[in-house]
């Protein structure tokens, strides 16, 4: 059909079930029990949606979706199934071909990088990669919101690492700012993050990040491409694959623009073992999730969930899937009974299909089919043979792949990553300069100590300098006075001042009181001749 996908019909053609591509952005669900065709049926939507030139997404869990890129066989083990069934649902144009495609990997080993960076996966989805509490999921949300007012790139996990350790620094501040920053809370996230490590996630988050017009590409004959993700890999870390998609669907939801009801889709998602995006999925996911698959309608996107039981999907959700394709469900069970009947009931009914009990009935390649019809309704449920595989059924070859890898035009686009400057970096070129601002700065005050201790050491060595020279000079005087030539100078001194002085007296008693009267001369001269020693004796000691 030029404006719809053939999915299947009846025996002879009858009943044929077309997905009207105007109303395949209104998303749909495949569900089915391990072994009853859904991958098979995948493959037949995808290879209808490339055909009709809609580029498609799809996780590749098995590894036998690559099998999209190479034609079928005659020569292959299905070829005569396959082969029937076209004859059988009268479908005559039907022949091999392949399908364009484009490799992805998150890990770069089967494929094309994929990453992103740690600010565009942001705080939500990452506390669910590690588990964290809502506590620490309000510190990793702090975190951010420091890292964005402060210019500093959250790119990768060492520069989430190293923002964490400098919340870790500032608890104190931050706490008063955004609220409690306990370092318990830090060292929980930071143990989420060696969680991560060991799961391989180092590898997503980095650049060149993904750019996500390269999924919305045709080839030169008008097909979509094909996005295939290598997730056999990444299925061990079954919540990173979750994650990981889902961060996938909402940067759809960011990057495209409003289109309203495009007559196809932009993209079409696929979203294999879609329980593990619900399982154990906090409310505040719940709802980012609810509110993506609501609203991503309108940017042309049709998102389609692969799962085994229609019950997995949360009825908020299911509520929005149009497109309906059901294999067969195991009722071994009175669990399982239940879920029968409750996939029973979201159909639209068929007067002449007892639809539960069809259910458990159903053979390998049919299911219950109920498509939105071109007035927006959904039409009533058929019991459907699928239409066959064009492509190739199981993996392509190491070889095939690694050609089919080199020769796409994506080329090395995304072969080398890049470690440009972002927070780690930063934050460590700010410790340097206040290390070395602290380093300067203690210099300085031990430059000025030195200067200090040196001037104190100055000023007690001038000082001790100048008390010996002081006990210099009394030994000096004192020895000076203790010689034996000064002593003796000293004594010939008074002897001559005594005698000379003597006589200066006596001359001077005579001339003065005449040579009468020796008893008033004899008193008068004595006292002459005592004033004439002493001012003799002076002169000559030279005082």
């Amino acid at each position: 059909m030029a404006d719809g996908i053939i999915i299947g019909s009846g025996p002879g053609g009858a009943n044929p079930q077309a997905l009207t591509l105007k109303r395949a952005n209104r998303h749909g669900l495949i569900a089915g029990a391990t072994g009853t065709g859904k991958t098979v049926t995948l493959q037949t939507i995808v290879e209808g949606f490339s055909a009709a030139g809609v580029p498609c997404f799809v996780a590749d869990v098995k590894g036998d979706l690559s099998g999209l890129a190479m034609a079928g066989s005659p020569t292959a083990k299905t070829h005569d199934a396959f082969a029937g069934r076209a004859a059988e649902i009268g479908d005559m144009a039907w022949t091999y071909r392949d399908t364009p495609v484009q490799f992805w990997d998150l890990f770069g080993q089967s494929g094309h990088p994929i990453r992103t960076t740690v600010s565009e996966m942001g705080p939500l989805l990452l506390a669910r990669l590690m588990d964290l509490n809502a506590v620490q999921e309000g510190v990793l949300t702090i975190a951010f919101h420091v890292a964005d007012a402060e210019g500093l790139l959250l790119l990768d996990l060492d520069d989430l690492q190293a923002m964490l350790s400098h919340c870790a620094g500032r608890a104190a501040e931050l706490t008063t700012t955004y609220g409690n920053v306990s370092k318990q809370s830090i060292g929980a996230i930071q143990r989420g993050l060696l969680q991560l490590r060991s799961q391989g996630a180092e590898h997503i988050f980095g650049e060149p990040a993904l750019d996500l017009d390269d999924f919305l590409v045709r080839d030169d004959k008008g097909r979509g491409i094909v996005n295939i993700l290598a997730a056999d890999k990444l299925m061990q870390s079954p919540k990173l694959y979750s994650t990981f998609l889902l961060w996938l669907l909402s940067e759809l939801f960011e990057h495209l623009p409003e289109i309203g009801d495009p007559d196809q889709p932009t993209l079409c998602f696929f979203f294999d073992e879609a329980h593990l995006l619900f399982g154990d999925a906090p409310p505040a996911l719940l709802e980012k999730i609810q509110q993506v698959v609501r609203l991503i309608r309108s940017k042309g996107v049709g998102v389609y969930f692969i799962t085994q039981n229609p019950v997995d999907i949360p009825d908020t959700v299911a509520g929005q899937l149009g497109n309906r394709v059901q294999h067969a469900l195991r009722a071994f069970t009175p669990c399982d009974q239940a879920a029968v009947r409750a996939a029973a009931q979201t159909f639209r009914a068929n007067p002449g299909l007892d639809v539960a009990t069809a259910i458990t009935e159903l053979k390998v390649g049919e299911a219950l089919v109920s498509l939105l019809q071109p007035d927006g309704s959904p039409s009533p449920v058929e019991r459907t043979l699928i239409a066959p595989p064009a492509s190739r059924v199981g993996p392509v070859s190491a070889e095939e792949r690694r050609t089919l890898i080199e020769t796409d035009a994506i080329g090395d686009k995304y072969d080398v990553a890049v470690d440009r400057e972002s927070a780690e970096e930063m934050l460590a070129a700010r410790t340097a300069e206040a290390s070395a601002a602290a380093a300067e700065a203690k210099a300085a005050t031990d430059a000025e100590k030195v200067e200090a201790a040196r001037a104190k050491a100055d000023a007690k060595a001038a000082r001790d300098a100048e008390r010996q020279r002081a006990a210099d000079r009394r030994e000096a005087d004192r020895v000076a006075k203790a010689s034996p030539w000064t002593q003796m100078a000293t004594s010939a001194t008074r002897a001559a001042s005594s005698s000379i002085g003597r006589q200066v007296a006596n001359e001077i008693g005579k001339q003065v009181f005449g040579g009468t009267r020796r008893g008033r001369s004899s008193s008068a001269g004595g006292l002459v001749s005592t004033i004439a020693r002493s001012v003799l004796g002076t002169l000559f000691r030279g005082r």
